[in-house]
């Protein structure tokens, strides 16, 4: 795993550098922005919206017994910005667009198409990591403010036919516990995560050699790779903005 993300560290100094080159296509970035984002927006949702939905069940409830009613909507609000539509929609992300990302790559790499592209003086990693690197960075937070909107509104829903919790003081609730700060976290995980999803993929992809095979298996660490190094940054990120 260590040497692995040097060889991603590695891959992201040469997508910069071929980025500040202007050699990127434009083009090819807003492809990859359809196929990483909006490919992936419906699971995304869909997944914000039941841990939404599992949340308020969960602790509905349970603040309508000790009087806390009026807290939870703030509460849901702060888990979903703050940790379930971050993590959970570039988890989603990860599973579907980049191990997509990876298998392309992959198969790129065991057809020799990578060695074209060396032989016509182009640089592989920087004509076909950049657009996705950059793609998933820009795009992402998109995806991820629109889950964290549908999750609270989700909790809500819950909230109000489980409980009877009225729709108005749950958003009061939300306008007294959420703060800028937090967004301003939310959507800068999310963007760190879609470019770490889409960089950790294409490096799986590249490093396949093999056939039919080995692209399978390099699909699949891929989508554990991509996963435990999310993670990991997660928990930096919370270490810095909140802790101490």
């Amino acid at each position: 795993m260590i040497s692995f993300l040097g060889i991603c560290v590695k891959n992201l100094y040469t997508s910069i550098r071929y980025l500040l080159s202007g050699e990127m296509r434009w083009k090819n970035m807003i492809s990859q922005a359809a196929a990483i984002s909006y490919d992936s927006l419906p699971i995304s949702l869909i997944i914000c919206f039941i841990a939404a939905a599992v949340i308020a069940i969960q602790v509905a409830k349970q603040f309508l017994m000790s009087g806390a009613d009026t807290y939870i909507g703030g509460s849901i609000a702060i888990v979903i910005i703050r940790e379930i539509a971050p993590g959970f929609a570039s988890l989603a992300i990860g599973a579907r667009a980049g191990t997509s990302i990876s298998a392309e790559i992959a198969n790129m790499k065991v057809t020799s198409q990578v060695d074209a592209m060396k032989t016509l003086n182009v640089n592989p990693v920087g004509y076909y990591f950049t657009p996705r690197i950059v793609a998933g960075c820009l795009t992402v937070p998109f995806v991820v403010i629109i889950a964290a909107l549908v999750g609270i509104l989700g909790g809500m829903l819950v909230a109000f036919l489980t409980i009877g919790h009225h729709p108005n003081r749950y958003i009061n609730s939300v306008w007294l516990w959420l703060n800028t700060r937090d967004i301003y976290i939310c959507i800068f995980k999310s963007f760190i995560f879609g470019g770490l999803v889409s960089l950790v993929c294409a490096t799986q992809g590249y490093l396949t050699s093999g056939g039919a095979k080995d692209v399978g298996i390099s699909t699949t660490q891929a989508a554990i790779k991509s996963t435990v190094y999310l993670l990991v940054a997660d928990m930096l990120i919370n270490l810095v903005f909140y802790v101490g």
